[in-house]
């Protein structure tokens, strides 16, 4: 990869031109695109990393978060809340999907970095996407205009950071196609963080949200598979994997597994698929994890849902309108009506390889937390992100 700076580009001037194109099809026939395809494949395929933390401090345990905090729109309670949540506070290692670098949802900041500094941590950021525009759903109504239009992922902690890897991941549709215009794919981080009682791997990963179940597998399985190559090390595999249990690629196929679960009965899959995807539905990207030696039931709260919908919730309407259709959404409250018109899905996890749980280990028992989802978490009456964090509290 190339060497680590602070990213930049001056591809401003092309946007306009890029977001009037429809497909991937018309993107690589663009004449502009061809000019600057080269930059943008740098662009997407360079890395930020720094180091704010000022000392290392050894510790029986370690704690390790994972919270996709939605771009970082809500940046002042992210920041609030990982400086002052009684539990969340005491994380040395953040696994965090969703990061802004110049979009304007997240007010134009350098949201990966801006957190390390006011945290004191070091940081690994990855952009995934080169954006065409202000993003979706609800996105699209902030007033200004992007500067660097990126957006990523990013590994942040309290130790040392080497041995920087990115997994491209294969898109599940056309980032050219509907409201949202993107150039660029998910990518998975990897980084080794220093801990004093030795070396730890760390992997981020968000998978797609438009895609198959299938499509999530073979992601997963592409990154365990890059990861097998590299120096044994124990491990800790976290973020977003957007297991919905649904087929979202397209709107006929949503539309077609709202209907399969409607016949399932809504109450008996909210109870017992949505919180428990590795059972069924999701089951072939839970067995990829177990075939390359990883743990995931003893390392998530068994049960616990990161992602509520409701049907009064007007962001999160705006923003499932990009995949299905006005007409869908009465028959989605009919069936929620059954269930008090709310539902909850499992898509955040933790998985691990050469790691022990601490609170398993009698002599850290009353300091160390069982692996939990950590819910409710708001500032000035506002959520701070869609999703729950989650937690664990490890050893080597």
């Amino acid at each position: 990869m190339p060497a680590s700076s602070l990213l930049h580009h001056q591809l401003h001037p092309h946007f306009d031109s890029l977001s009037r194109l429809r497909s991937q099809k018309e993107l690589q026939a663009s004449p502009v695109y061809q000019k600057i395809r080269p930059h943008v494949n740098e662009l997407l395929t360079s890395y930020e990393v720094d180091h704010f933390a000022k000392e290392v401090i050894a510790k029986d345990f370690y704690r390790a978060v994972t919270w996709n905090i939605e771009r970082g729109i809500q940046y002042e309670g992210i920041l609030h809340t990982l400086q002052n949540h009684p539990e969340l506070s005491k994380a040395d290692i953040l696994l965090i999907p969703e990061t802004d670098l110049g979009m304007i949802r997240s007010a134009n900041r350098n949201v990966a970095r801006e957190l390390a500094q006011s945290l004191k941590m070091n940081y690994y950021f990855v952009p995934t996407y080169l954006n065409l525009c202000k993003g979706n759903g609800a996105e699209i109504h902030f007033e200004g205009e992007n500067t660097l239009a990126l957006h990523g992922n990013a590994i942040l902690s309290r130790y040392p950071l080497e041995d920087f890897h990115l997994v491209p991941l294969k898109n599940a549709k056309d980032k050219m196609k509907g409201g949202e215009k993107r150039l660029g794919n998910q990518q998975a981080l990897i980084c080794t963080t220093l801990l004093p009682q030795g070396p730890v791997r760390l992997i981020c990963a968000h998978l797609d949200a438009h895609s198959s179940k299938f499509h999530r597998r073979d992601q997963v399985r592409d990154i365990l598979k890059y990861t097998s190559q590299l120096k044994e090390l124990p491990t800790l595999f976290g973020g977003d994997f957007n297991t919905t249990t649904y087929n979202s690629s397209k709107a006929a196929w949503a539309i077609f597994g709202f209907w399969v679960r409607v016949a399932m009965g809504v109450r008996y899959v909210i109870a017992h698929h949505y919180p428990y995807p590795d059972r069924f539905f999701e089951r072939p990207l839970f067995k990829s994890l177990e075939t390359y030696g990883f743990d995931y039931q003893d390392w998530n709260e068994s049960g616990a849902c990161t992602l509520h919908y409701s049907v009064e919730d007007i962001k999160k309407i705006k923003n499932l309108k990009d995949i299905i259709p006005n007409w869908c959404f009465k028959f989605i409250d009919w069936a929620l009506a059954k269930n008090k018109g709310r539902c909850s899905f499992k898509i955040d996890w933790f998985s691990a390889k050469g790691l022990k749980l601490a609170y398993q280990n009698p002599k850290f028992s009353e300091q160390a937390l069982p692996p939990k989802v950590i819910g409710d978490l708001q500032y000035q009456g506002e959520a701070c992100s869609d999703h729950d964090a989650i937690l664990v509290d490890f050893t080597l």
